[in-house]
């Protein structure tokens, strides 16, 4: 019943406007007052009644007028990683000449992200813009959309409130961890089989400063400053830095990321941290390697393997190509699926057992012990 009650209350809230308590305490008063004056016939009763009634009405029509004009914008939200805060830039325009009082502004986020944050105003002038900035934590990766931002109000008398909706659409991109690994014996040894020259410590390594110019992107805290694009930052009034294409060994590897198996949630959370940290690595190391999932097929680039991974999701339909015999870092849950692969291959299993014939090409993860310390243990 109560759970009714309220949800009666928030349609109406929506959709025109719901009482406070001090709304409906006016509004009994003043029908015991119509009551009265009816039952005594008594002018000054009337009077009181049909001065209290007036009153309730304007105080109903008055809060969403107050809302009517406002005009909600919101800015661009920069990717994070798992566990930083997202910035998340709101502006709130008054076009009108009166100012709006006693606001309050609350972003309807997804609820996986946690509790929506909320904002109160005091005073808005006519004619001025607030900018809101707030940061709020991301814990877990993905790729995020909500398009409602909740205007409240009870001014100004306070006897109703009113709530409206605005469509601002907004867009965050939590990508996965990157652990800083090391080294990877899984990574130092895939394809050395067919193609021994490419060592992984034989490959010569070169500056991140050298090469062409593939994008220009905000500048980020300890960007080099020789890297900045400066004729590009003058034009968009921000700093821009070039990102480099740089070259890489002949050898071509693909990491791929078992989005077709039926995972237990927290281990998918660790395989996808694992493919991105391993791509990193890769890179570092100068292989030409790409991801590769069952939805998307083969990615490469920085940004995009991380959107792909903060976008993806166990149990999805194979729609992309196979892989085909290129070497192959596997990752999966499912032990039965080691036996498609190459030779040149390498796998990490999560929280299960393999034949011992294929126990030297690959690691079987606990899910329980640390992931960057086992990435980075040696073979069996």
């Amino acid at each position: 019943m109560k759970q009714k009650v309220r949800q009666f209350g928030d349609w109406l809230e929506r959709r025109w406007v719901q009482p406070a308590f001090a709304g409906w305490f006016c509004l009994g008063l003043s029908l015991f007052y119509l009551g009265s004056a009816a039952n005594t016939m008594s002018g000054w009763l009337y009077a009181i009644s049909g001065a209290s009634l007036a009153l309730l009405g304007v105080a109903a029509i008055l809060p969403p007028r107050s809302l009517r004009h406002l005009q909600l914008k919101r800015q661009s939200i920069d990717p994070v990683s798992s566990g930083e805060s997202l910035t998340v830039i709101l502006e709130i325009h008054n076009p009108q000449r009166r100012p709006k009082l006693l606001l309050k502004l609350q972003d309807e986020i997804p609820p996986r992200l946690g509790t929506p944050p909320r904002r109160v105003i005091e005073s808005l002038p006519g004619g001025e813009t607030l900018r809101w900035i707030y940061q709020h934590q991301a814990h877990q990766r993905g790729i995020y959309h909500w398009d409602q931002v909740s205007l409240r109000t009870a001014a100004p008398l306070g006897l109703f409130w009113c709530r409206r909706s605005r469509q601002v659409p907004g867009k965050a991109i939590v990508y996965p961890q990157v652990l800083p690994l090391q080294r990877c014996p899984l990574i130092d040894g895939i394809g050395q089989e067919d193609n021994p020259v490419f060592s992984a410590y034989e490959r010569q390594v070169q500056p991140a400063s050298e090469g062409l110019t593939r994008a220009l992107r905000p500048y980020r805290f300890g960007d080099s400053m020789r890297m900045i694009h400066w004729r590009t930052s003058a034009r968009y009034g921000e700093l821009r830095v070039r990102e480099l294409e740089v070259f890489q060994s002949g050898l071509d590897a693909v990491i791929a990321l078992d989005t077709a198996a039926h995972w237990n949630a927290e281990d998918f959370e660790q395989g996808a941290i694992a493919a991105a940290s391993l791509y990193f690595y890769a890179t570092q190391m100068q292989l030409n390697v790409r991801l590769w999932t069952a939805k998307t097929g083969l990615v490469h680039g920085h940004r995009v393997v991380l959107e792909t991974l903060a976008g993806a999701s166990f149990g999805e339909s194979e729609v992309a190509e196979p892989i085909g015999d290129r070497p192959t870092l596997w990752l999966t849950p499912n032990a039965a699926t080691l036996d498609n692969l190459s030779a040149s291959s390498r796998w990490i299993v999560w929280g299960q057992s393999v034949p011992p014939s294929l126990a030297s090409s690959g690691i079987c993860l606990d899910p329980g012990q640390d992931l960057q310390r086992q990435l980075q243990s040696l073979l069996n």
